[in-house]
C-alpha cells in the first residue's frame, strides 16, 4: 500500500527522480510547468557541486558555498516536490519504489543517483583510505589533513612527523590532479606560516596512477602539461604504479615497495549503485545500468537512468560509455525532459562534447576544447569562469569569487578550521 508522502492528490502522471545531482536537478527544472507531478528524492536536502569538493578539502572554500538547498530551487514551481529519504528498492511490476519513508507509486521513474567510490574489492583500502564523493566526505578530509598537522605539532618524533605530514593521493584523474596541486600550494605558501615549528621539507605529496599517464579522459597533451605543472609544484607523481594494500599506516605498492603515511586519499575510481529490484543483467561495465538511445532501461518503457548511473551501449562514438562528467548528465536530462513533454517522435540522445578543463594551481590549468587545446593562464581563467557560472545561486557565486580573489592576491585562506561532528559525552 502506498504512503501519501504528503503529496497533492490530482490526476497528473507522476515522475519520480532519484537523486538531486546535476542530472536529477536539471530534469526536474526542465519539467517545471509540465503536466507531470515531479517528485525528487534524495537523502540530502541540498545539491552538491562535486567539481569543487577538492577545494573544500584543501580549505579553499566553505562547504556551504558549493551546497544549495533543493527546496529553494523548487519554491516557485508548484508541480515540483522534494522529499528527503533514501531509495531501498524498486517494484517494477507494481510501478512502486520502497524508500525509508515508505512506498511511492510512479508513472515514470528516473534513476539519477550517481555512483559510489570503487575500491576494487580491497577491504583495507575501503576501511582506511579517505574518499571524497560528498560534501561531508570533503569536510572529513579537510579535518583529517588539518588534524595531522596539529598532531605533528605536538611531537618531536621525526618519523611520526614524516607519516603525519605525508599525503598520498591515489588516482590521476581531474580530482586527484587538482587536489594534489591545491595541497602543494598550501605547503608552499600557507602551512609554513601556520606551523613555523614544523619542517615542511619533510612533507611529501605523492600522486599514484595505475595507468601510463594523467588525465586519461583528456588529450595526451593535457596529461603531459598536468604532469609538468605538478612537478613544478613539487608533487611526486608515480605512473604505472598501483596501490595493493594499506593498513592505515603502511602502503604496499604493486612493485613490491612500501611507504608510510597516515593520510591516503582515494580518488581512483567509481562504481554504479546497485538498486534492489532492477534486473542484475542490466548492470554492465562499472555497475552502470544499460540503457537505450532514449535512456530507457532495456525492456522498460517507464524506467530511465541518466548521468553516471547509466551506460548507453549503442553509441558508436562511446562504446565503453560516455564520460562520467556533469555535462553528460545535464544533456541527458534535457533530452529526456523534451521527450517526456513532446507530442512528437522521441529524440535519441546524442552527446555534444563541449570540452574538458582541469586546474593544477595558480595560473596553471589545461583545456581541451573542440578544435583547439591550450594550457596556462588563459586555461586557468577559463576554468574559473566556467565553474563560477555553473554554481547554483548568485550568493554562492559571490562568496566563491571573494574566496578565490582573496586566495589569489594573498596566497592564503582563512578557512583552516577544524569542525568535528558533535558527540554527546
Amino acid at each position: 500500500m502506498e504512503n501519501n508522502f504528503n503529496l497533492p492528490r490530482n490526476n497528473k502522471k507522476r515522475v519520480v527522480i532519484i537523486g538531486a545531482g546535476f542530472g536529477g536537478l536539471k530534469l526536474a527544472r526542465k519539467l517545471s510547468g509540465s503536466p507531470y507531478q515531479v517528485v525528487v528524492i534524495d537523502k540530502q536536502n541540498f545539491h552538491q557541486f562535486q567539481p569543487l569538493f577538492y577545494q573544500v578539502a584543501a580549505s579553499g572554500i566553505e562547504p556551504s558555498s558549493i551546497s544549495f538547498p533543493v527546496r529553494k530551487i523548487f519554491q516557485s514551481h508548484s508541480n515540483l516536490h522534494f522529499r528527503t529519504t533514501e531509495l531501498l528498492s524498486v517494484n517494477t511490476d507494481e510501478q512502486q519504489i520502497q524508500t525509508k519513508a515508505g512506498v511511492l507509486h510512479y508513472d515514470y521513474l528516473v534513476l539519477a543517483n550517481g555512483v559510489n567510490t570503487n575500491y576494487f574489492g580491497s577491504v583495507n583500502l575501503e576501511k582506511y583510505s579517505l574518499p571524497m564523493k560528498s560534501t561531508a566526505e570533503a569536510i572529513n578530509l579537510r579535518n583529517r589533513i588539518l588534524s595531522s598537522f596539529e598532531q605533528a605539532n605536538l611531537t618531536e618524533d621525526t618519523n611520526e612527523h614524516a607519516k603525519l605530514l605525508s599525503i598520498v593521493i591515489v588516482g590521476g584523474g581531474p580530482t586527484g590532479v587538482e587536489l594534489a596541486g591545491s595541497i602543494a600550494e598550501m605547503r608552499r605558501y600557507v602551512l609554513p606560516k601556520d606551523y613555523p615549528e614544523l619542517d615542511f621539507s619533510q612533507m611529501k605529496i605523492m600522486l599514484f596512477e595505475a595507468g601510463p599517464r594523467l588525465l586519461n579522459g583528456m588529450s595526451d597533451r593535457a596529461g603531459k602539461k598536468a604532469l609538468e605543472f605538478l612537478k613544478r609544484l613539487g608533487v611526486e607523481v608515480h605512473l604505472d604504479t598501483r596501490i595493493d594494500d594499506y593498513n592505515g599506516d603502511k602502503i604496499s605498492l604493486s612493485d613490491g615497495k612500501e611507504l608510510y603515511t597516515r593520510n591516503l586519499i582515494w580518488t581512483a575510481g567509481v562504481s554504479g549503485r546497485i538498486t534492489e529490484g532492477i534486473n542484475g543483467e542490466l548492470y554492465v561495465r562499472g555497475n552502470r545500468i544499460a540503457v537505450d538511445r532514449y535512456n530507457r532501461l532495456q525492456g522498460f518503457n517507464t524506467i530511465f537512468a541518466i548521468g553516471d548511473a547509466c551506460l548507453l551501449q549503442d553509441d558508436e562514438r562511446y562504446p565503453n560509455g560516455h564520460p562520467q562528467v556533469a555535462q553528460v548528465a545535464i544533456q541527458q536530462a534535457a533530452n529526456l525532459a523534451r521527450n517526456l513533454t513532446s507530442q512528437k517522435e522521441w529524440k535519441p540522445f546524442r552527446y555534444t562534447d563541449k570540452g574538458s578543463l582541469a586546474t593544477i594551481g595558480r595560473n596553471m590549468a589545461v583545456a581541451d576544447l573542440p578544435g583547439f587545446r591550450f594550457s596556462g593562464v588563459f586555461a586557468w581563467m577559463l576554468w574559473l569562469f566556467v565553474h563560477l557560472m555553473a554554481i547554483v545561486g548568485v550568493k554562492n557565486r559571490f562568496f566563491i569569487f571573494v574566496n578565490w580573489a582573496q586566495s589569489y592576491f594573498s596566497r592564503d585562506q582563512s578557512l583552516r578550521i577544524l569542525i568535528s561532528p558533535y558527540r554527546k559525552k
